[in-house]
């Protein structure tokens, strides 16, 4: 056994220096002719799955500041500032050249033990775990390529193997995924110890079938804008076998633990400060009716508004060329009511004494009163954000900027809890309120499924609220709506008109009110809906997904234009968004969002070739703004 576990932990280490110093299209010489008798697959396996978590460096660079601020999960206030269109060829090298390296380690089990059962030398789950590594491997191959777009589909076979366009990469997958779980011995017995070489289900064969099945939802929904059939006969193949994630008992989810590798939690850099996101706070505020006096203790009580309160008013310090509902305000409280989970989620500044509350950076994530100036310079006014709820939104805010201290600092904004920042969570990959609401959206297009719209739209809401071990009370059947006009009820579709708020003169203190309309969303039905079943489903999918899922909610809105993403604001032209100007910011457009990363420069350097094709496939520029596939145009 020690001569077996030597030569595996030799092959590895082989594996994951070429992961780290090779580009993708070199990864595909043979590292194990010598000695695949012996190497234990489910090493390889496991490695991939644990490696896949990100290190601190490639967690931060890929997870916190290009997937949550292009997802909406988060501000880009950390300074990635992909929402407005730019890029980081350094990041983006160092996640293609990790991604590349999961691939290869599950590319290596699956030739190993092919190799070994042609050989005779394999075991009696050797099989299964060559199916557990192909339906890994593709959902690594969905996690790049939704980054990239085209990218090998066969990129085991071979140096430098070709690119294969994202239609080609979504049947591949879609091909795997189904033939791997058919494949899988539910009967087979494993040995004692086979389990703790896999962290997300140790080899649980029974929950990776689930899990492969609902990865088919997931893929097969990515078509449903751009080629309907296949998304149709697709899902409903998968979703006839009901047989996938339904509980939270079976999500799939990775321990995180505290240090530097790649177990380290995504998300606890202590210097990012991963502020609440507009579009999210947009949704939360309003949504299912629930009073904040009956989520927070005594101490806010005095710090709430009414419902009709919009803020105080400072339109020289705070950005108002953006369609976002709320911009030029400052909200001086706590919201009349909110959907409860953003409490789960966020921080309330200045709630200093709650151990989740994020302390990391000194007076920097605890210090809440801070300055507004006027041009000149002078402080015309002192803010305390104790208690108060507001974003920032991202773009460019000109000369408004140095004029406002509160939405550039971090103790006066809401943000992610601290406690996914000590990594003590389990990241999940896979909730069953995923599966869920994919099978609602599948039915209110007239899909079949096993299940209705309304069954699976609310059972996925339940999977979320038990999540967090929140009690569901009446959210089901609220008919109030959030600040971009959609409500939580099933049946209540009735759009939004206007509404009267009040605010008040943020230096004079003088009273008004203003009737706000809710914001136009053009990507979705020309900007006419607002409370349809799709946008509550989407809706409702978005904030389940939050924090550990922000490429998903990047990936629905590219699809669907769904969620309402307010755009960056624009107080001074943003030159990677030549589209968006003064004249148009109001209205919604692709042409204003993030929409994929650019492929890293090695790669043009390093495979010229395979970069031409790649660029032939993509069918646009290799830039930010150019959609993927799938993607609306």
């Amino acid at each position: 056994m020690k001569n077996i576990l030597k030569q595996s932990c030799v092959i590895m280490a082989a594996t994951l220096m070429m992961a780290s110093c090779k580009k993708f299209e070199e990864l595909n010489v043979n590292p194990v002719a010598a000695s695949e008798d012996q190497v234990q697959v489910e090493y390889f396996i496991n490695n991939s799955i644990i490696s896949a978590q990100m290190n601190p460096d490639v967690a931060e660079r890929s997870f916190v500041l290009y997937w949550k601020p292009a997802g909406h999960q988060a501000s880009d206030y950390d300074g990635g500032a992909i929402s407005a269109g730019t890029y980081n060829d350094g990041w983006t090298g160092a996640y293609y050249d990790q991604v590349a390296g999961w691939l290869n380690m599950a590319n290596t089990a699956i030739e190993i033990g092919n190799k070994q059962i042609a050989a005779g030398t394999a075991k009696t789950y050797t099989p299964n775990l060559i199916q557990v590594a192909r339906i890994w491997r593709a959902y690594l191959m969905s996690e790049m390529s939704d980054n990239f777009g085209p990218i090998p589909v066969k990129g085991f076979e071979g140096t430098n193997p070709d690119f294969s366009d994202v239609k080609t990469v979504y049947y591949y997958m879609l091909d795997e995924l189904k033939d791997a779980s058919a494949k899988l011995d539910l009967n087979i017995v494993n040995p004692t110890d086979l389990g703790k070489q896999d962290p997300a289900f140790q080899y649980n064969y029974v929950r990776w079938r689930k899990y492969a099945n609902s990865m088919r939802l997931r893929l097969a929904m990515r078509l449903s804008e751009v080629d309907l059939q296949k998304a149709k006969s697709e899902f409903e193949a998968a979703a006839a076998t009901n047989d996938f994630i339904t509980s939270n008992t079976e999500n799939f989810q990775v321990q995180e633990k505290d240090g530097w590798d790649a177990l380290t939690g995504v998300m606890s850099r202590s210097w990012d400060t991963q502020p609440l996101s507009s579009t999210l706070n947009n949704l939360f505020i309003g949504l299912g009716g629930v009073k904040s006096a009956d989520l927070l203790g005594s101490d806010f009580q005095s710090a709430i508004k009414p419902a009709n309160w919009l803020g105080q008013k400072f339109p020289d310090q705070f950005t108002t060329r953006t369609n976002d509902p709320s911009a030029g305000y400052w909200f001086n409280g706590l919201p009349y009511s909110i959907d409860p989970r953003a409490y789960k989620l966020f921080s309330i500044p200045g709630d200093v004494n709650n151990v989740n509350y994020p302390k990391q950076n000194g007076n920097y994530d605890i210090v809440t009163v801070r300055n507004l100036k006027a041009a000149g310079g002078a402080v015309v006014k002192t803010i305390d954000a104790k208690y108060t709820w507001n974003t920032r939104v991202d773009g460019n805010w000109g000369a408004k900027d140095a004029l406002n201290e509160p939405v550039n600092y971090g103790g006066t904004m809401p943000r992610i809890n601290m406690q996914f920042r000590n990594s003590t969570q389990k990241r999940l990959f896979f909730g069953p309120w995923e599966t869920y609401f994919l099978l609602a959206e599948a039915a209110v297009r007239g899909w079949s499924t096993p299940v209705s719209a309304q069954v699976a739209y609310e059972t996925g809401i339940t999977k979320s609220f038990e999540y967090w071990g929140i009690t569901l009370g009446s959210y089901l059947t609220s008919t109030d709506y959030n600040r971009v006009g959609t409500s939580v009820s099933w049946t209540h579709t009735t759009e939004p008109g206007s509404r009267v708020m009040n605010f008040e003169d943020g230096l004079t203190g003088a009273a008004g009110s203003v009737t706000v309309n809710y914001p136009k969303n053009d990507l979705y039905k020309n900007g006419t809906v607002r409370n349809d079943q799709l946008t509550k489903i989407i809706t409702q999918k978005f904030i389940a997904q939050t924090p550990w899922l922000p490429l998903e909610t990047w990936n629905d809105h590219r699809r669907l234009g769904l969620p309402f993403f307010e755009n960056p604001t624009i107080e001074e032209p943003i030159n990677t968004l030549p589209a968006l100007t003064t004249v148009n910011y109001m209205t919604a457009s692709v042409q204003f969002l993030p929409q994929r990363l650019k492929y890293p420069s090695s790669l043009q350097n390093n495979n010229s070739k395979g970069y031409a094709q790649a660029l032939s496939a993509l069918g646009g520029a290799d830039a930010v703004l150019t959609p993927l596939w799938w993607a609306q145009k």
